[in-house]
């Protein structure tokens, strides 16, 4: 039965209670907490932290490079900073280890002499003093036989050309590759004597 009058309050026996939202759907997820309600902030440290990680899980990355990555995210400097230096004091950045990979992999996949593997360092921001440190290991031997390497295969890509071409298609390969030019010259004229082509009957 209804009020008498309409526009008076309910008695207070009755129960005023707000309208209650739908019941999930089976299978669907909860919704995500809000923050703000809660009243959590999420820590800029731990965050960034998360997306160091995340990076040093896809590659093996110098810590210019990590420090470029927050950068990008809108990290404070002093954020990065704390970060980083923690995860240098773990082990988990180290310049002059990944510095050594890097070196070894682009020897080995590239055949790269240590002026480009100079270069390649300075692009993914090892320090100057970092790089010089790990390319004093390099045997000046094996970067030798690793020039002698890739003329060899060149020559059989060259056969029958021009000496004159060959010279100037082989030193071209080294010299992109940072090999020393007098290294390079004297490995391409000994390549060229020995090549059938221009052997003398």
């Amino acid at each position: 039965m209804p009020f008498a009058d309409s526009d008076a309050p309910p008695p207070s026996w009755v129960e005023v209670r707000p309208p209650s939202s739908p019941p999930p759907s089976p299978g669907s997820s909860p919704p995500p907490p809000d923050a703000a309600v809660e009243g959590v902030e999420p820590d800029a440290h731990d965050v960034a932290r998360q997306i160091v990680l995340r990076q040093l899980t896809n590659a093996p990355k110098s810590r210019a490079q990590l420090e470029q990555a927050l950068a990008r995210k809108g990290y404070d400097p002093d954020v990065a900073a704390t970060v980083l230096d923690r995860m240098e004091e773990v082990g988990l950045v180290d310049d002059e280890a990944y510095a050594g990979m890097l070196v070894r992999s682009q020897q080995a996949g590239r055949g790269l002499a240590r002026r480009a593997l100079a270069q390649t360092l300075r692009q993914k921001g090892v320090s100057d003093e970092v790089a010089e440190s790990v390319l004093d290991e390099v045997d000046p031997a094996d970067e030798e036989e690793r020039a002698r390497e890739l003329v060899a295969k060149r020559m059989r890509r060259l056969h029958g050309l021009d000496a004159t071409v060959q010279t100037r298609r082989l030193a071209g390969l080294l010299a992109r590759k940072g090999y020393p030019s007098e290294v390079s010259m004297r490995l391409i004229r000994e390549a060229i004597a020995e090549a059938d082509e221009h052997r003398r009957d």
